[in-house]
């Protein structure tokens, strides 16, 4: 099941909000954590148990990594606590990849795991490891399993994120123990989180899987030219970018339905000036994870230039094996190391230079993203440049930049963040603001109208990154 989707839009989400505020306070959590298991089994029943297993393990580690934080103990359970989370992932994602290469370098014939991936594992296990990581930092360990339940499988962020690390939420998940008050939602919360759902489904349906079309259409092509594969390259960013921000946009808006406040994730990342801004915007809650959780513990920028180029490096051989178990992802991530590193090296100054800098190498880093494997991604590399002869430019290149300019247009003009100079106007105009009032919900209700109309008539486009 996913957001976008009839299922989902009509009838899941509606039971879910209704049996949630008919409830008891004292009882929400439990409705939460019954619906995120029936969403989460929707489409893979089976890896409820492995979930669970997950979740027993972590609250088991929690309690003796609080325990024994203050001896020499606490650190051996915390380190043991990531171990396991790790092992999982590490089995479920990467066996196959390093038995693949074995056979491939060794001339061996090992059998392969018959193993599917987990939907959504990269992210809770994320998640797990900075629970246990927090405990041992201070923050209290969560005594009730059911909260601790609750924040692992929580249906609006499960499958691709943010990654919220248990810290930010911790006093949300149940009552005070001082206060003894729960977490709830106002009116004014509950606008905000419609209003954030339903623009990220918009960035979903209008935009990203448009997009996803044109991408599919060049891939099949027997006709590609120079301009084709510049035109992929930036759809396919574009693509990339409102899949996964209109995702997250939806599961933070319908975070703040139920009560949670979860980060933001992506912050208008395209008027970025160089790499090392672009991942302050993109994918936020990753980039500020592997900062957390890697970087500064090896030494962030502490132990001198070299040792931080090094760290540099280790982080993003990490992000990019995250993202998936195939060598392009690899190559993906060293790619922005070497950027990145080059950047804290050489480059002092921004002004426009750089932004066409990081926007010519930004649409090469999401072809080598997009591809399906190193193989393919050489080609496409090596076709942005005309390598082979291929032509310029054909007629079906000019057919399908006709059929899709208009799409292309509206996609790269929604990446400017025009929407906060509005917002800016309209708290100098409270005129302004008032008719804005009368007139947003009636926009939102159209919105939902064209939404549903495309999802009725299109066919199923599943989020890009629920394969990771």
């Amino acid at each position: 099941m996913v957001f976008s989707s009839i299922t989902f839009l009509f009838y899941f989400l509606p039971i879910t909000v209704a049996m949630y505020f008919f409830v008891p306070a004292c009882c929400q959590n439990a409705v939460l954590l019954f619906c995120s298991l029936f969403f989460y089994a929707w489409g893979e029943p089976h890896n409820v148990l492995f979930m669970g297993i997950s979740i027993l393990s972590g609250y088991g580690f929690g309690l003796l990594v609080e325990k024994y934080k203050h001896a020499s103990s606490g650190r051996i359970w915390s380190f043991l606590s990531i171990c396991v989370s790790l092992s999982f992932l590490l089995y479920f994602k990467y066996a196959n990849f390093v038995l693949k290469n074995i056979n491939q370098m060794m001339g061996m014939k090992l059998p392969l795991l018959q193993v599917s991936l987990p939907v959504g594992i990269s992210f809770y296990t994320f998640q797990m490891i900075s629970y246990t990581v927090d405990v041992y930092r201070g923050e209290q360990a969560q005594k009730n399993i059911l909260n601790l339940a609750v924040y692992i499988t929580m249906f609006p962020q499960l499958i691709a994120g943010p990654i919220v690390r248990y810290a930010d939420i911790a006093d949300q998940l149940g009552p005070d123990p001082e206060t003894g008050k729960r977490r709830r939602t106002s009116l004014t919360m509950a606008a905000q989180g419609i209003r954030c759902f339903v623009t990220g489904l918009a960035k979903k349906v209008l935009l990203a899987d448009q997009l996803g079309q044109l991408c599919s259409i060049f891939r099949s092509s027997e006709e590609k030219s120079v301009l084709f594969y510049w035109i992929y390259g930036i759809s396919c960013s574009l693509y990339i970018y409102f899949d996964f921000s209109g995702y997250s946009d939806m599961a933070v808006g319908l975070g703040k339905i139920f009560g949670f406040h979860f980060p933001q994730n992506f912050n208008a990342p395209f008027i970025s000036a160089s790499m090392t801004e672009f991942w302050r915007r993109w994918h936020m809650s990753l980039g500020s994870w592997f900062r957390d959780y890697v970087y500064i513990p090896l030494g962030g920028n502490r132990n001198g230039r070299m040792r931080q180029m090094i760290y540099i490096f280790i982080v993003w051989l990490l992000t990019g094996l995250w993202h998936g178990a195939e060598w392009n992802f690899m190559i993906w991530g060293l790619f922005f190391a070497v950027l990145i590193s080059a950047e804290k090296l050489f480059m002092k100054k921004k002004g426009i230079f750089s932004h066409i800098y990081f926007l010519f190498f930004i649409i090469i880093s999401f072809v080598i993203f997009h591809a399906q494997n190193l193989t393919q991604a050489v080609c496409d590399i090596g076709g942005l440049f005309g390598v082979g002869g291929i032509a310029f430019v054909t007629k079906e290149t000019l057919y399908y930049l006709r059929s899709f300019g208009v799409i292309l247009a509206s996609a790269i003009l929604c990446t400017i963040p025009f929407t906060r100079n509005i917002q800016s106007m309209m708290k100098s105009y409270p005129a302004v603001k008032k008719t804005a009032a009368w007139i947003e919900p009636a926009a939102l209700l159209a919105l939902m109208i064209v939404i549903s109309a495309y999802l009725v008539d299109s066919s199923f486009h599943p989020f890009l990154y629920f394969r990771f």
